[in-house]
């Protein structure tokens, strides 16, 4: 039961800040038998951890009264084709989708751009959404990184749990925004590859490291 009650958390939180409009987007956790997803249409504020649908590898439902979302074969593709993704947050935020229409990638304007594991955010290609192509070419356009901009459309990241997801969801569109932003005044400059490792490289020792255990002789 904790897992559903973070996963409608999660959604909700997405909703807070303003990552999907209306009942658009949907979230994903990996589960024993396949996957447990957010229902299609129905408002996050509402969401409550019986509304959601545990959907089995083979696209069967296992539990859940409601539809599970449109995209929950998108979820389900992308977790058979990377065993390191736990968690999927699809959003259909403004900036990200905005670059979608465009059809354009998000380029090392910024070193935060290695948090998705590559050197620039990619946008796959389009399909209808719902389709196994979306599913196909988002998962060809993530590769072995974490997010991608998915063409007249919205994003898509994935995490190790539901909070990472949402977190990087949350900075790749403000990525998104910054390079916008940027581009209203010039072309702005992009990062280099080895720029972008030595990055990476730092990024394995930032933050609060864990202690080492003190020896008791």
């Amino acid at each position: 039961m904790r897992l559903r009650d973070d996963l409608v958390a999660t959604a909700r939180r997405m909703s807070d800040l303003g990552l999907t409009p209306g009942t658009s987007g949907n979230v994903s956790v990996r589960s024993t038998s396949g996957l447990i997803i957010t229902p299609s249409g129905l408002a996050y504020p509402e969401l409550i951890p019986d509304d959601l649908v545990d959907v089995r590898m083979d696209g069967h439902i296992r539990v859940g009264q409601r539809t599970p979302s449109t995209e929950w074969q998108l979820h389900r593709d992308i977790f058979a084709a990377r065993s390191d993704a736990e968690a999927i947050v699809h959003t259909h935020s403004l900036y990200c989708t905005t670059l979608a229409c465009l059809r354009r990638p998000i380029p090392a304007i910024h070193y935060m751009i290695a948090l998705a594991g590559s050197d620039e955010i990619p946008c796959a290609e389009y399909a209808t959404f719902g389709s196994p192509e979306l599913a196909a070419n988002v998962v060809r356009a993530l590769d072995t990184g974490q997010a991608s901009l998915m063409a007249n459309h919205g994003m898509v990241a994935l995490g190790d749990s539901l909070k990472s997801a949402l977190r990087l969801a949350a900075e790749i569109e403000t990525l998104a925004a910054q390079y916008w932003h940027a581009m209203q005044l010039g072309a702005p400059t992009i990062l280099d590859r080895s720029e972008m490792q030595r990055v990476r490289d730092k990024f394995g020792t930032y933050g609060q490291q864990r202690p080492r255990t003190k020896r008791s002789w």
